[in-house]
């Protein structure tokens, strides 16, 4: 009996050994990260520049898996259900796992804080508060103020759906600012199908990242009101922001992160995030994000990662108790 006893704990440390050097090695084979939108759009973006950066560092292969649908559901859904080895990752944003795990929590088929877990955060989108120049005069955000309590339920302002963080966003505004009654104008063609009711005029303001927003606003199409960020942008210093403008906490400056299955082991997750950080750091990731106007702001550990999750879905707790919409 005692030889059978010592037998089966020298085979459980030997699975220790193994699996810890097996650890040591991340990754040994392809590694997939999920993206829960189409390609094309800022989410997808972030994962395709970690995805080259990490494959190229690491000496394995990193590819994208877009899996569009259901506010993010099915990327999560996805996520969780995979092996919790590393070799599955995701690239979401505030929509998708801060938004929809709590506003979509009875659709949801997994128990969100216990089957995904973060990794890091990767990067800050800045955003503009714009208006469309096309029969709309206003030019400063106190005058926009001044057209809705004038003209109620006339705003007309574009989102990418309903619960979306821009739709949340202006709902927020508009309860901050006195509860201005303004009508939302959804497209779910996603920032391009906003920006192009915007030019049409049958939308007059939104909040969109100024990588999308940017070429409208240099053309003269789009005037920009605010800016939402941490502090003004270098490359627009004479644009305020909006706690600047007396609005602190409204609009989105929209986070993108790094998430793996729920129970992925400590060491798994220190190589997965050692691998994303160093790769975020690359003049080619630096380069690239700049590009976009991404502010790259790693978490310092998954520990750390995971209080700031906490803290985001405790603040969007707050956000969407306060502003009640209509969801799908």
């Amino acid at each position: 009996m005692k030889r059978l006893v010592a037998t089966a704990a020298a085979l459980v440390c030997l699975a220790g050994i193994a699996f810890g050097q097996a650890a040591d090695k991340f990754p040994s084979k392809q590694v997939k990260i999920i993206v829960p939108y189409a390609p094309g759009g800022a989410t997808d973006i972030v994962a395709r520049i970690l995805a080259d950066q990490m494959g190229k560092r690491l000496g394995q292969s990193f590819y994208v898996d877009n899996r569009p649908g259901a506010f993010g559901i099915v990327a999560l859904e996805d996520l969780a259900r995979s092996p919790a080895d590393g070799y599955t990752l995701m690239v979401g944003n505030v929509s998708t796992n801060a938004i929809t795990p709590i506003i979509y929590a009875s659709k949801l088929k997994i128990d969100y804080l216990k089957d995904v877990v973060p990794v890091t955060d990767t990067v800050d989108i800045p955003a503009f508060l714009v208006a469309t120049t096309k029969n709309f005069d206003v030019k400063t955000l106190p005058e926009l103020i001044a057209y809705a309590k004038k003209n109620p339920g006339q705003l007309r302002y574009g989102t990418v759906g309903p619960g979306s963080y821009p739709h949340y966003d202006m709902a927020y505004f508009a309860k901050r600012a006195g509860d201005l009654e303004m009508t939302a104008i959804p497209n779910k063609a996603g920032a391009s199908g906003v920006i192009n009711d915007m030019l049409a005029g049958s939308t007059q303001v939104a909040f969109l990242n100024v990588a999308s927003s940017a070429p409208q606003v240099k053309a003269g199409n789009f005037r920009v009101l605010a800016v939402v960020n941490h502090a003004r942008l270098p490359d627009y210093p004479d644009l305020p922001t909006m706690q600047e403008l007396g609005f602190p906490g409204v609009g989105t400056i929209a986070w993108q992160g790094l998430f793996a299955p729920g129970g992925t082991p400590k060491d798994v997750l220190q190589a997965v995030f050692d691998a994303a950080v160093a790769a975020m750091k690359t003049p080619e990731a630096s380069e690239a994000f700049k590009k976009q106007t991404f502010n790259i702001v790693p978490s310092a550990s998954p520990a750390d990662a995971k209080v700031w999750l906490g803290h985001e879905m405790d603040s969007w707790r707050k956000i969407t108790s306060e502003v009640k919409i209509e969801t799908e």
